[in-house]
């Protein structure tokens, strides 16, 4: 038996409605049936502590997302952690942990928990507004059983104490009115408003996720220093979006990345820890003026509802390839991923049209590129960088030459070179042909072959992400609704308080003030003695009737 059953039971009616929480009922019998069972099934997906269970369901699932790398996040990220666990990524696979927030899992999880809410909350919601239209219960027969109780005499009559009783009660909030020889009042109903209001929130932010997953566009684009990026399709580097979003929505502007800074601690035990990053960015509305703005971490660009996030940064050195003859065939920034803290850089560069060979042969150029911006040394063969800032780069190459692979029309990384259908350029004693280049200095192709040189400057990239979710400024709605709620089911004592007054046998008033809460609290005896206080000011004791002597007693 419930805590809520054993009042009722124990009260009457005085203790009956205290909650809007749906009992529980018991289906008997020696088969329930088709329609038992899905009663049964109905009441307990819709019962409050289902509801708590998969709220915590849903939260565990979330954790996932949080650590693993998300497709619909950073797709790079996502192959970068295949290459480096290639024993648990197939099981992270199969199970979707690399789209928790679509998988099929966390929505069945989510939608149960959208049913079990709605399901719990509409029917408390006709419950309560019941109570509100209705009135606090009269008195139980048995005051002296609650559990806050007092009593004292007084001459005052009973129909002015009932008065100066309601009075009182009305004057401190609660909801009072007569009934018979008693004033029934209670207060409180916003523990149950706030309860309501907690779990309606919550539908809001289901739905409002709901409608960013359908309605949302994401996509990544990076940017070198000088170079812009317009709003079409076509141009970002990967795009995501829900099944109801088009991409006539995509909101028409264009941005410019003009510099990007990012400064790091120099000494210290947090040597390397990055201070600032932040990108200066010139932007345009369709059709609109230019527009100066700096993006931040966290501090994204908002144009017509659209954020534009600064997710990452790196370095692109400036290389110029020639042929055998000296004609530049290639001669451009190349952007770098970075694979460690400081910013040690891989990379390829591709030399796809207008090269040819010695012979007049049209030929394809490719080189794998490491990049330091602060050379350390060199560790088991790989130079490395031993700070994130620019300080002493260095750009190590290796050539190929032969077939990109592609004009096959297959799609490829573009900082990933192909090499199976190419050559590794080998000078006369047939030894690879690598060499670590500082700025300025020129790697000579064998043969006759051509150069490449890496420059005297260094662009520095920054990624961004282009986002449009419509249902964030409802979640957002909804969490702070949920949060307040929250509080006020906490913290508000839903409670009833009876102030009883009737005329003893010998003629003298008998008052009676008792009070009844939904869950015990030291608050109730505390609040019920300010009252008793309060009344017993205009209603005060009898005094105690003198001791009158026998007849014929000696004086």
């Amino acid at each position: 038996m419930s805590k809520t059953e054993a009042t009722e039971q124990e009260f009457g009616e005085a203790g009956s409605q205290l909650s809007t929480a749906p009992q529980e009922e018991l289906i008997g019998g020696p088969t329930l049936g088709i329609i038992g069972w899905t009663r049964w099934f109905w009441r307990q997906l819709t019962s409050m502590r289902v509801a708590l269970i998969l709220l915590f369901m849903l939260s565990l699932g979330a954790i996932p997302g949080s650590l693993i790398p998300q497709n619909s996040v950073d797709e790079l990220k996502v192959r970068t952690f295949k290459e480096a666990h290639t024993t648990v990524s197939p099981l992270y696979d199969k199970l979707q942990f690399f789209d928790v927030y679509s998988s099929v899992w966390f929505s069945a999880i989510y939608i149960l928990l959208f049913v079990s809410l709605i399901g719990c909350i509409v029917p408390r919601s006709w419950q309560f507004v019941g109570q509100l239209r209705g009135r606090p219960p009269g008195a139980p027969g048995r005051l002296t059983r609650l559990p806050a109780y007092t009593t004292w005499r007084t001459e005052a009559e009973p129909e002015q104490v009932r008065e100066a009783a309601l009075a009182m009660l009305k004057k401190r909030r609660f909801r009072a009115h007569t009934v018979g020889d008693a004033v029934a009042a209670e207060k409180g109903y916003l523990r149950e408003a706030g309860n309501l209001l907690f779990h309606i929130a919550l539908i809001v932010m289901l739905v409002a996720f709901a409608a960013g997953q359908l309605l949302k566009s994401e996509g990544g684009k990076l940017i070198v220093e000088g170079e812009g990026f317009s709003n079409t399709l076509i141009l970002y580097d990967d795009f995501r979006s829900g099944s109801l979003y088009s991409t006539d929505d995509l909101v028409p502007f264009s941005f410019k990345l003009d510099k990007f800074t990012g400064t790091y601690q120099k000494d210290g035990p947090q040597r390397g820890t990055p201070r600032t990053f932040e990108a200066d960015v010139t932007y345009s509305r369709a059709d609109g003026p230019d527009k100066k703005s700096v993006i931040q971490v966290n501090k994204p660009l908002v144009i017509d509802g659209t954020k534009i996030f600064l997710l990452s940064h790196g370095y692109a050195p400036v290389v110029t390839v020639r042929d055998g003859k000296g004609k530049v065939v290639f001669s451009g920034a190349v952007p770098l991923l970075p694979i460690d803290n400081n910013v040690t850089s891989t990379g390829a560069i591709k030399v796809m049209d207008g090269y040819r060979d010695k012979n007049g042969k049209k030929d394809q150029l490719g080189f794998q590129a490491f990049f330091v911006p602060t050379f350390g040394g060199v560790g088991k063969g790989t130079m490395f960088s031993q700070f994130p800032g620019l300080e002493f780069p260095v750009l190590a190459l290796t050539g190929y030459h032969g077939s990109l692979g592609v004009d096959a029309g297959l799609p490829q990384n573009v900082y990933q070179l192909d090499t199976s259908k190419m050559k590794q350029f080998k000078d006369a004693k047939g030894q690879i042909v690598k060499a670590r280049l500082l700025p300025g200095e020129k790697m000579t192709l064998p043969g006759g072959a051509g150069s490449i040189t890496f420059e005297k400057e260094v662009k520095e990239w920054a990624s961004f992400q282009i986002s449009q979710q419509p249902g964030n400024g409802w979640a957002l709605t909804g969490a702070i609704a949920a949060i307040g709620g929250l509080v006020g089911s906490l913290f508000i004592q839903r409670r009833r308080v009876w102030a009883k007054a009737v005329r003893g046998d010998d003629g003298v008033t008998v008052v009676e003030m008792a009070g009844l809460g939904r869950s015990e609290s030291p608050k109730l005896p505390e609040e019920l003695a300010d009252l008793v206080m309060t009344l017993h000011a205009q209603a005060p004791t009898a005094p105690e009737p003198e001791d009158v002597p026998a007849e014929g007693a000696e004086k």
